[in-house]
Order: structure tokens, then C-alpha cells, then sequence
């Protein structure tokens, strides 16, 4: 592999020319700048990435920090965030902290070395706050879960109120009047607002306000359901948690021989790609998870270009009735 020393050789120009040529650190002559262009081309050099990180501050890396990358929801999200830090010429670098907070502790540290220029983060710990606020990175784009007192630059999330309303209004037109909420954790703001949208369609129709506390996972679903089953033998109505922990919900109730719709309706929120694939379709709220991607990675570049963004990111959801409801009574 070709050094600089060995291109600057080849154009005729100092090494520290060749430098100021390939970081725009400086005016160079035209002619000279034709040479090492020329030469660069010729060597087929490819200039120390860390090197050049380490100069001009920047990696152009932006990190990204999921919970739980078995979690359809985030791994889709993250592929979103790949192709357009990509199509921005960003690379990304993948961090799965496993609901573990030392994990995401060392995760930021790397990437502080790293000269990453951002970092996306997406959290299942209420320790949090304390990890962004001493990151030192340049910007901080949490997503999805809001993290109190965290000195996050900006955060995106999906209107979670309004998704518990829509979730819980579904059951209520399908005829529903005993539904009970999977809760999600109340540490973050997506489990408070979802709740909070459930408890308020029922209390404005006078329906009983029942529910279970429910990880955002499969076997926490699973769990639930098992314990719903207990708790409220006559229940007409499920608002589950998130996707993974409706469909585990669904399996324990086909196999007690609890129909869905029929028996029991169901719904959940996210519509990760796996919803529409089972059989019955899951009915859902879904968030815009291309859209809240390319946000979180448009505020990282707007920041480093020194232009304004929206530091708090709202984003429309959507009800999509599937299968596991049915159609409002006329």
C-alpha cells in the first residue's frame, strides 16, 4: 500500500502538501493540487481513516445504541438508520448494549475515541441520564424514549398518547367492553403515554381501567398472558405492550383454545415487519420508523453543518386493523 510519502514523491510536492490537498486544510496551487490528484490516483492510496479522525475531530461515524437488537422494532429501525447515514457518507457503528447500563457506559467511551460525530441512543435503563450527560460527544439524538435529565441535544419519538387512545378506542368499537393494558415501563415516557391514552378512552366510557406491568419483549408477553388469564378470566380485550408481546400473547391463548378475534381481541403497537406475516394479522399502532430514523440522523448533520433542528420530534402514528379485531359495530 502506497504512503503519502511515496505520493508526494510521485507529484513532486512535500508530504504536508499532499496533507493540506486531501483534508482541504488549506489553499494549494491548482497545478500542484493536479499533481497529487494525479498521484493519489496512481498509488491507489488510501489515506490512515484514524489518522485523519484524529486531526480534523470528525470520523464521520455516527453511533447508534439499541436495548435489544433481537427486538424487530430496533433492528428495523436500525437498517433505516444505516442506509441514510450511508446515502449522507456516514458509517455506522452498531452498539447492542443488552439492557445492560455498564455496557452502554463503555459503548459512548469507545465512541468518544472514536471521534464519532453523533450518537443515536435508544434505552431500556433509567441510569441513562447520567452516562449522556457525561459523553463529551458532539450531539446526542435519543430516540424514542425520552431520558429525563439526560442533556440530550434532541429526542424523536412517535405520538405514544395517541396511540394508547387509538389502541384502546379499536377494542372499544369491536365491541370490547373489558379491556385490559399489558403496561408498559413506566421509567419511560412510550410505557406512561400509552397507559395514559388507555386510561383515558376508558374512563371517558365508563369502562373499568385493568392491566398488567409488561416488558417490551416476548417472554414478558407471555408472562402477562398467563397472568391475565388469572386475574381476568372475562376479559373481551387485549392492548398489549408492543408487537413481541401481543404475538406471545397470542400463542398462549391459542393454546388454551382462546380464539382471537373471537374470543378475545388483541392489539399492539409498532408494526414491526413480523406483524403482517403471522396468521390472524396482528392489528397494530404503527410507528413511523423510516421516518423517525431519518430524522435522528438529519439532526446529527444539522448539527455539524451549525444549522437549526428541532430538538423535540413528535411523529403521527397510525392504526392498521388487521386480523386480531374486529370491524366497528354499526
Amino acid at each position: 500500500m502506497a504512503t503519502i510519502r511515496e505520493v508526494a514523491k510521485l507529484a513532486g510536492v512535500s508530504p504536508s502538501t499532499v496533507s493540506r490537498v486531501m483534508n482541504g486544510t488549506a489553499k494549494v496551487d491548482e497545478e500542484k493540487k493536479q499533481r497529487v490528484m494525479e498521484a493519489i490516483e496512481k498509488t491507489n492510496f488510501q489515506p490512515n481513516e484514524l489518522a485523519r479522525a484524529l486531526f480534523k475531530q470528525t470520523s464521520k461515524i455516527i453511533g447508534l445504541i439499541v436495548p435489544n437488537i433481537e427486538n424487530p422494532f430496533f433492528s428495523e429501525l436500525a437498517r433505516v438508520i444505516e442506509q441514510e447515514c450511508f446515502a449522507r457518507g456516514f458509517r455506522l457503528l452498531l452498539c447492542n448494549s443488552n439492557n445492560d447500563t455498564k455496557k452502554e457506559r463503555i459503548n459512548v467511551s469507545m465512541l468518544h475515541q472514536m471521534k464519532a460525530d453523533g450518537l443515536i441512543l435508544i434505552t431500556n435503563s433509567d441510569r441513562t441520564g447520567d452516562i449522556i450527560a457525561d459523553c463529551n460527544l458532539p450531539v446526542v439524538v435519543v430516540v424514542d424514549r425520552y431520558v429525563t435529565n439526560g442533556g440530550e441535544i434532541a429526542f424523536v419519538e412517535s405520538d405514544h398518547y395517541k396511540g394508547g387512545r387509538m389502541a384502546t378506542q379499536c377494542l372499544l368499537d369491536g365491541g370490547c367492553k373489558k379491556i385490559v393494558c399489558f403496561r408498559g415501563p413506566q421509567e419511560f415516557n412510550s410505557g406512561r403515554l400509552r397507559f395514559q391514552g388507555y386510561q383515558d378512552v376508558c374512563r371517558e366510557n365508563g369502562i373499568e381501567v385493568c392491566y398488567i406491568d409488561c416488558a417490551y419483549s416476548y417472554e414478558a408477553g407471555k408472562k402477562a398472558a398467563e397472568e391475565l388469564l388469572e386475574r381476568y378470566p372475562n376479559v373481551e380485550g387485549v392492548f398489549a405492550a408492543n408487537d413481541m408481546s401481543a404475538l406471545s400473547t397470542y400463542k398462549v391463548f391459542r393454546s388454551r383454545g382462546i380464539r382471537v378475534p373471537e374470543d378475545i381481541q388483541l392489539v399492539g403497537f409498532d408494526d414491526v415487519n413480523i406483524s403482517s406475516l403471522v396468521s390472524p394479522e396482528l392489528t397494530t399502532i404503527r410507528q413511523p420508523v423510516a421516518e423517525m430514523g431519518r430524522e435522528a440522523v438529519d439532526i446529527i448533520c444539522k448539527y455539524g453543518e451549525g444549522q437549526p433542528f428541532p430538538t423535540e420530534t413528535v411523529m403521527e402514528v397510525e392504526l392498521i386493523q388487521r386480523e386480531t379485531t374486529l370491524k366497528k359495530q354499526s
